[in-house]
């Protein structure tokens, strides 16, 4: 068993005890104000003294006062357990209270489509909280970096890590292309089979002929080989070629919705997709969390839900 002297919260309270003898000028009276015993109390002054190789207090039958050194010692250590007190108070109500600064990274293509509106909206129903996004397809450590939230997309099962997550959005990637593209290149629209016949804008590296696996919502499967027209980084690149015309692009539904609401895009194969899964939410601790970020991962939740 670690003796209370030991541990810093020990320390702490033994601090705390001086300063209330030296306040309330007596060992009772400093009892009565911390909820503890007389004996308790002598203890910790003694302790303390002991530490610190000298006397703080004075004691006479009736009273106590600080010496000099005591005096000098109460003077900052009074102001030490204010700031002690204020961040202690800060960090608890951290959990009841959305307040502070929020660090959250997605990928880009979900940071540059669908965060700005949320973000503002957010903001705009809590400005007490400020918000720094970091965009990148890489995953962040969020320890590392100081991260609160990440949102990471999964076509299954996340990997084993040792922070929580919870699903926000469902995702689906399908195939998306300007009508101005399917106009000149006379799409049918009829099978799969038709897409070996035209340009594709990849999101992936791929060295040579790519195999993309399609499933319509019957499960049925079917494969065709493809010769990339255009290679690019990120999902976000994509979307903005494919909006040009360059050709046919894998994309996520979410991150596709407001172009096809506005016929930038259209679907090609509205009833097969490339893959589907998950938007997580990663952090730190879970329920746990600070309520700013609780508060944030469900309007993030709510908001994607309702495009």
């Amino acid at each position: 068993m670690v003796d209370d002297s030991e541990t810093i919260g020990g320390a702490l309270e033994d601090i705390r005890a001086f300063c209330a003898v030296a306040e309330f000028g007596t060992v009772s009276a400093a009892a009565r104000q911390l909820g503890e015993t007389k004996g308790s109390i002598s203890r910790r002054l003694s302790r303390l003294e002991h530490r610190l190789g000298v006397a703080l207090l004075a004691r006479a039958p009736r009273a106590v006062s600080p010496t000099e050194e005591g005096t000098a010692f109460y003077i900052k250590a009074r102001e030490a357990l204010a700031w002690l007190d204020d961040a202690a108070e800060g960090a608890r109500q951290s959990q009841d209270v959305p307040q502070g600064h929020l660090r959250v990274t997605a990928p880009v293509d979900i940071g540059i489509e669908l965060m700005p509106p949320i973000v503002a909206k957010f903001r705009a129903l809590h400005p007490q909280i400020t918000v720094e996004l970091l965009l990148t397809d890489t995953p962040l450590d969020l320890a590392a970096n100081r991260i609160d939230l990440a949102l990471r997309a999964q076509d299954g099962n996340l990997p084993d890590m040792v922070y929580r997550a919870s699903s926000v959005a469902q995702l689906r990637v399908g195939l998306y292309a300007a009508p101005n593209y399917l106009e000149a290149n006379r799409w049918s629209g009829d099978t799969p089979a038709a897409l070996a016949e035209h340009h594709f804008v990849i999101s992936r590296e791929f060295t040579g002929a790519a195999q993309l696996v399609l499933t319509d919502r019957r499960g049925r499967t079917h494969e065709v080989v493809i010769r990339p027209s255009i290679r690019t980084s990120d999902y976000a690149s994509v979307l903005r070629l494919a909006i040009a015309g360059a050709g046919i692009g894998p994309i996520p539904d979410l991150v596709a919705a407001a172009h096809v609401a506005s016929r930038a895009l259209v679907p090609v194969l509205a009833d097969w997709s490339l893959s589907e899964g998950q938007l997580y939410a990663i952090s730190l601790n879970g329920q746990k969390a600070p309520a700013r970020v609780r508060v944030f991962r469900e309007f993030v939740r709510r908001e994607l839900n309702a495009v």
